[in-house]
Parts: structure tokens; C-alpha cells; sequence
């Protein structure tokens, strides 16, 4: 089922009544829309005046909606996701706990050639200089020993946006635009990482201790170029804009619903990350030997 997102950015009131998200006006208390809370896929609150009741918020967690509250700066700040999402939740971290490092190395090569592979695509699609990351794609060892990610970021980064640009979170312009896109990539594929009963914290490759999505890093990683390309896009036909506006954020929220391609079946971003949180759950039981990623379409 294709779901929805849904971006809030003014004051209001949400409740639930007849299984249906209600939005209020929180003075006047007149509804202003609606939607099913099964429709529901990502939800996102942006401004410091809305208030959700409880009950809302229970509904939203048994239907394994993502809640993505923002900052002072409208940026995503928090998510809130239900504990579990599988009824095998115990048996399935069991698994991703015994999953051994030569295993976890190999899947992390994969990922690692999986992005690259759409960076380069990208890189292609906008008429820039691609062909060097076809040899980084190529040399991508088990755990990626020789950082081929980090080699190909830096080709990537020159010839996607400037010679001069630094990719940092913190830095200047465009990175907003990446780090606000990045974000909501996070928040989705870290809910099917729970909907699929594995622990988001426990990744693959990375390993932080303050970082309570590790596993998410790790899985969005081929994800983020589709990203890119919507950013580009949107910085094309808006060039002087620097600003995080509500219609670059509902432009971003599309990435949700975009079409992307795992094998030989094309399927929204939403459903798409599911299937490679799936495929990761098989590798752990050795049931697959690959993660499905996706290309880009």
C-alpha cells in the first residue's frame, strides 16, 4: 500500500476521531483537513504550535508512522517510532546479533558499490564528469579496506555542485538543502528497519555509541543519491534560494512516493526501503547472500 506524508507547518490541533487524523484549527477549533492514519506514512511537524493527543499519537505508532519533529531551524530534530514492529521481534535481533563480521564486511562492500553506482548515475544524468567512479566502484574491497567511499565522495562532491564545495553538515550552502533531504531519509528507512523486528542501533559498518540509528546510516547510504537528484532539481529551477522554505520541504517529502527500481520491480521509496531491510534480516539468517538496493529509474 502507498502511503502518505504529510508536512505540518502552522499552528494546530491534532486528534483522533473515526480512525482518521483530524487537523484543527487550535484557536477556532475548525477542522481544516483529514486523513486515514492508515494512509499514513511519514509525519512531519514544524512548528512549535501544534499540539497531538495521545491517542493520536498510539493510533500513528500501531500503524508504524514515522513522527519527524523540527527544530527552531525547521530541521528534523527527533523521530518517534514504535519499539517493535514484527511480531518476531525477539528472534530477529537474535539473528542481527549473531551475524559475523566477515559477513557484516561483505554487506558493507555491497553497499558501498551500490552507491557509488547510483552517485555515478546521477553524476551521468547531469552531464558531469562520471567516469572516474567506475573504477572506485570496481576497487571496493571486503569492509571497504581502502575507503573507496571516501575517495568516490570526493569526485562526487566536485562535479555535482563545485570544485571548491565541502560536504559538511554544518557548512554553506546547498548543504542545508542535503542535510534536510538526508533527514527524512533517515526517519524512513529507520522505520522499516523497525517494521522489519531489527534493531536500528546495531549496523553493519557503522559504530557510534551516541548514535542510535546506526543501522539506518548504513541502509540509506544507496538511497542518498536519489536524494541528491531532488535537490538538484529543485536548485535548478530555484538557484538564488538558500532558505528552507515550506515548498522545498514539500518537495522533498516526495521521495517518499519516487518511483525507484530493486531487480526487476519498480516500487515507491517507501516500500522500496522495506525490501532492503527485508533482505538484510535473510542475509543475517543466510537465507540471501545479497541486500537488495535499489538503482536509480
Amino acid at each position: 500500500m502507498i502511503t502518505r506524508s504529510i508536512y505540518i507547518g502552522n499552528p494546530a490541533y491534532l486528534k483522533l476521531k473515526d480512525e482518521q487524523m483530524k487537523i484543527l484549527c487550535p484557536e477556532t477549533k475548525v477542522e481544516k483537513g483529514s486523513i486515514s492514519v492508515e494512509d499514513l506514512g511519514l509525519l512531519m511537524l514544524d512548528h512549535f504550535q501544534i499540539t497531538i493527543s495521545h491517542q493520536l499519537i498510539q493510533k500513528m505508532m500501531g500503524n508504524n508512522v514515522v513522527v519527524i519533529s523540527c527544530d527552531a531551524h525547521h530541521l528534523p530534530h527527533g523521530i518517534m517510532l514504535p519499539l517493535y514492529g514484527h511480531t518476531e521481534h525477539s528472534d530477529r535481533i537474535k539473528d542481527q546479533l549473531e551475524a559475523s563480521e566477515p559477513l557484516k564486511k561483505q554487506l558493507w562492500k555491497q553497499t558501498v558499490e551500490c552507491k557509488i553506482e547510483n552517485q555515478k548515475e546521477v553524476l551521468k544524468r547531469l552531464g558531469n564528469y562520471y567516469e572516474p567512479m567506475i573504477d572506485y566502484q570496481n576497487n571496493v574491497k571486503s569492509g571497504d579496506i581502502t575507503n573507496m567511499e571516501g575517495i568516490a565522495a570526493q569526485h562526487y562532491w566536485k562535479y555535482l555542485i563545485s570544485l571548491d564545495f565541502l560536504r559538511q553538515r554544518f557548512g554553506d550552502s546547498p548543504n542545508q538543502f542535503f542535510n534536510f533531504g538526508y533527514s527524512v531519509l533517515r526517519s524512513i528507512v529507520a522505520r522499516a528497519i523497525v517494521e522489519t523486528g531489527l534493531l536500528p542501533v546495531l549496523g553493519i559498518f557503522h559504530k557510534n555509541k551516541y548514535n542510535p540509528y546506526c543501522l539506518a546510516d548504513d541502509l540509506m547510504e544507496p538511497y542518498r543519491p536519489f536524494i541528491d537528484l531532488l535537490v538538484m532539481q529543485w536548485l535548478e529551477t530555484n538557484p538564488e534560494t538558500e532558505e528552507l522554505t515550506k515548498e522545498f520541504k514539500a518537495f522533498i517529502l516526495q521521495i517518499a512516493t519516487k518511483d525507484v527500481k530493486i531487480g526487476d520491480k519498480t516500487r515507491p521509496l517507501l516500500v522500496a526501503v522495506k525490501t532492503t531491510a527485508t533482505s538484510l534480516y535473510k542475509c543475517y539468517t543466510g537465507e540471501k547472500r545479497t541486500i537488495s538496493y535499489p538503482e536509480l529509474i
